[in-house]
């Protein structure tokens, strides 16, 4: 079987209508993920495989197998240690005809992998994420390398999502402000989505917008007591994470939760250097954005430092002639975009001086 390089187009619009997929169902709490089997038993699936990493393996593998083994289930793993084609084309070669769903137990890219292997499969898949690095936990959309495209890809989003809180409580906190930064690049996202309406007169939709932007403003406003590790800040951030994947599945696009600022992160994701997180880079797109959009650059930038995300490229290893680059490359990654970049033409000088002008730079 052969993965498509383009599972499906991103646009699904005929007249006035657009298709809306969403989670059927959603548990997030406290030691929740001991209800997997009640909660796949809801979802009437009894063959599960689980994609997972080797870190995540060792420490679930044992436990997940008894919660599902005395409950009937029968239960097949792939460990993943990159998220590309590859990988996705040997899960789905190796998969046992007859499971039921897949699950994609882990970080970012473990969820991604599943995500695209289930499409590949036509099968559901459930999301289980033991981080908040970014809104793909929710979303239909996957970041894998190999692909023709340096953005995301359009899958399915999950039938279901069980996000633990003792889970992700225990990832390494640069995870979760690598999340708050792809939460704070909604600011500019909604806002370019606005632009393409304006200029292009293209669909907008303002509850999508709405709730992508809520997700955002949620974690300006708490960032301070995020940045303290304050009770109920994990339990924000998860939830705006899946709130902004809910928007991008109502409006059928990822255009609420993606604009220039995750035009200019791809962008620098295409230069072949592995700096930085997604929402790191995420984060610093958005001040430049920002900027350029005539927001208020300097309460995203306050927002990022208390979180304790990185405001500056140096923060991330990235030198300054990366930034400018990105900056001009970033409106040629998705000609099928518009953009604050396209109604600014940017030379290497002005790219310059905004980088220079928000101390990205």
């Amino acid at each position: 079987m052969t993965i498509p390089l383009k599972p499906r187009s991103e646009v699904r619009l005929a007249g006035n209508r657009h298709e809306m997929e969403l989670p059927k169902r959603i548990l997030v709490g406290n030691g929740v993920v001991k209800e997997l089997g009640s909660f796949l038993d809801n979802l009437r699936c009894q063959a599960v495989h689980i994609v997972t990493g080797p870190h995540i393996i060792a420490k679930v593998k044992k436990p997940i197998e008894i919660i599902l083994s005395t409950n009937g289930f029968t239960v097949h793993w792939s460990e993943i240690h990159i998220a590309d084609m590859k990988t996705i084309q040997k899960i789905v070669e190796s998969i046992d005809k007859n499971v039921d769903i897949m699950i994609g137990f882990g970080g970012g890219k473990t969820v991604d992998v599943a995500k695209l292997a289930a499409f590949n499969m036509n099968l559901p898949y459930l999301s289980i994420p033991t981080s908040a690095s970014h809104d793909g936990i929710s979303s239909p959309f996957a970041s894998i390398k190999g692909s023709d495209r340096p953005y995301s890809i359009v899958a399915n989003p999950p039938l279901g999502i069980i996000a633990d809180l003792d889970i992700i409580g225990d990832a390494p906190i640069r995870l979760l402000a690598s999340g708050c930064g792809d939460l704070i690049g909604k600011v500019t996202a909604v806002k370019d989505w606005e632009i393409e309406r304006t200029d292009k007169g293209s669909y907008f939709g303002k509850y999508a917008a709405s709730l992508a932007r809520l997700s955002a403003d949620i974690i300006i406003e708490e960032a301070k007591n995020i940045g303290e590790g304050k009770k109920d800040s994990v339990r924000d951030v998860i939830e705006a994470l899946l709130s902004a994947g809910v928007a991008a599945g109502i409006a059928g696009s990822s255009r609420p939760c993606s604009g220039s600022e995750h035009l200019f992160a791809h962008a620098l994701d295409i230069q072949g250097k592995n700096d930085g997180l997604h929402g790191e880079k995420v984060g610093l797109g958005t001040i430049l954005m920002a900027k350029l959009q005539g927001i208020n650059w300097e309460k995203i930038v306050k927002a990022l430092e208390d979180i304790h995300a990185p405001t500056k490229g140096k923060d991330i290893g990235l030198e300054d002639k990366r930034i400018v680059k990105a900056i001009l490359q970033a409106k040629k990654i998705r000609p099928d975009r518009h953009t604050i970049l396209g109604r600014i033409n940017l030379d290497e000088q002005s790219a310059f001086n905004l980088a220079r002008s928000t101390n990205v730079i």
